[in-house]
């Protein structure tokens, strides 16, 4: 989703854990026709990945767990709407000067663009 928005920079970075979806070579064709580099963490590492773990672990316990999915689709609208409704646009993040990720988002392009 966030390479059909235009706003990622080539050779943007996409890390993961060692799990086989993201270690393919399908997966890897696909993030180098996108002009995204493949960072993969290492086994037993936790730290690489606290950014993640902390992006999972506000959906779960600020999102998720609220509702019944009956439907796999329904429980994928529930996701999108939490991360472009709320997570992006509304939730204030610390490490972000307690702005939203979008605000900020729209105030490293203007500066790039600027200069």
């Amino acid at each position: 989703m966030a390479a059909g928005t235009g706003v990622l920079q080539p050779d943007a970075v996409f890390h993961t854990d060692r799990g086989s979806n993201y270690t393919s070579d399908e997966f890897g064709r696909f993030l180098t026709g996108l002009r995204i580099r493949r960072s993969v963490g290492r086994t037993g590492v936790c730290y690489d990945n606290a950014m993640a773990e902390s992006f999972f672990s506000a959906i779960k316990n600020e999102w998720l767990h609220r509702f019944v999915f009956t439907t796999r689709a329904k429980a994928r609208r529930q996701v999108i709407r939490y991360i472009e409704g709320f997570y992006n646009r509304r939730r204030l993040h610390s490490a972000l000067g307690y702005r939203p990720p979008l605000e900020v988002l729209h105030e490293s392009l203007s500066s790039q663009r600027a200069a």
